[in-house]
């Protein structure tokens, strides 16, 4: 969690929190995790962006009414292993870095 603050702040892309499921007390693709964001933030679902690099994730945060970024981690699995990381209509951004995604927000 810490690295995925650390690249955020390096990448200048502005965020109000970083929410874990852990503090759902559940994993995604449960719906108690988007809840969580919802709850938390005090936003509508439509207001909000998940980012991921699990397209299950973002389907199941879509699903639940959230807004989409796909950031692509080539080494997902390791050095050999298969990510799927094409792009896809769906997605509300697409991003190969955390600092492409701060440029596609217009950070």
């Amino acid at each position: 969690m810490a690295a995925v603050v650390a690249v955020v702040k390096h990448a200048g892309l502005p965020f109000d929190a970083v929410l874990t499921a852990e503090l759902a007390q559940s994993y995604k693709p449960a719906p108690a995790v988007y809840q969580l964001a919802v709850d938390y933030l005090g936003y509508q679902p439509g207001e909000i962006l998940m980012v991921a690099c699990h397209k299950y994730d973002l389907k199941a945060a879509r699903a639940f009414g959230m807004r989409t970024a796909f950031v692509a981690r080539e080494l997902e699995f390791g050095p050999g292993g298969t990510v799927d990381t094409a792009s896809e209509t769906w997605f509300d951004v697409y991003a190969d870095s955390f600092v492409a995604l701060a440029s596609a927000l217009g950070a």
